[in-house]
């Protein structure tokens, strides 16, 4: 294979379809991995990549994942999410446990998996999708807050530890992005979901790729420590302008 490889994770839809687009744009095959292969390989079958079933919540499956990928240059930890929007004293310990899983260990599994063929590569990069969630907090969100926050810790973490090592890590951190992700969080309830981004202009999953890929093919010696990407409407997790409905 001629092109190098790029894994995205969670690339059924959202920010890592969108991903798994831009980077074969620019010159890679990509491996799209998620629960949802049917997704994945439509969207493979569109770009010229592969598509590989991967639930990162189960250690066998990624395993399998890894051991299907030899080599890797690119790896983007997009999958996580968030469930539920209650104060934490009303918390639902299985929702917050399903955040840990998925946001950290879940990221966490997949970079032990991957760490060797991207030092190998020679020119490694590896990408986390976090969140702003992953520097403020906000009302009702405690459970994925602190989620975030932690994977964001274990990410810079590994930075220090592979420091000297041919591979760079970078953290983006968006603001509010129209994707599934609110539609998930609010257990499928689409007008709670639409009421996020009511009145605003939110980014899209292609604003987040393209920041993405832009890091991922900077010079080897430059490392895009951490991008914050948020809409001009938004100036932080509790505070946003919204115009009037007759108006947006």
């Amino acid at each position: 294979m001629d092109r190098p490889v790029a894994v995205v994770t969670g690339a059924s839809s959202g920010i890592g379809a969108a991903t798994a687009r831009v980077l074969a744009g620019v010159g890679f095959h990509v491996v799209l991995g998620a629960r949802r292969l049917e997704r994945c390989q439509e969207i493979a079958d569109e770009i010229g990549g592969t598509a590989i079933a991967l639930d990162v919540l189960d250690p066998d499956s990624v395993a399998a994942f890894a051991a299907a990928v030899p080599a890797a240059r690119v790896l983007v930890n997009n999958a996580g999410g968030a469930k539920g929007f209650e104060p934490a004293m009303a918390a639902d310990e299985d929702q917050w446990r399903w955040m840990w899983e998925v946001n950290v260990l879940g990221m966490l599994r997949v970079t032990r998996a991957f760490m060797p063929k991207l030092i190998d590569s020679g020119d490694g990069v590896l990408v986390t999708v976090t969140s702003i969630a992953a520097l403020e907090l906000y009302d009702n969100g405690a459970g994925y807050t602190s989620a975030k926050h932690a994977q964001s810790a274990v990410h810079r973490t590994l930075r220090a530890e592979h420091l000297g090592q041919p591979v760079r890590f970078v953290e983006i951190a968006p603001g509010m992005v129209e994707t599934e992700f609110s539609l998930v969080r609010f257990g499928g309830d689409a007008e709670k979901a639409d009421h996020v981004y009511a009145g605003l202009t939110p980014l899209t999953a292609e604003d987040v790729a393209d920041v993405i890929a832009f890091a991922a093919t900077r010079p080897a010696h430059v490392d895009l420590d951490l991008i914050v990407v948020k809409p001009r409407d938004q100036h932080s997790a509790m505070r946003t302008f919204r115009r009037p409905p007759a108006l947006s």
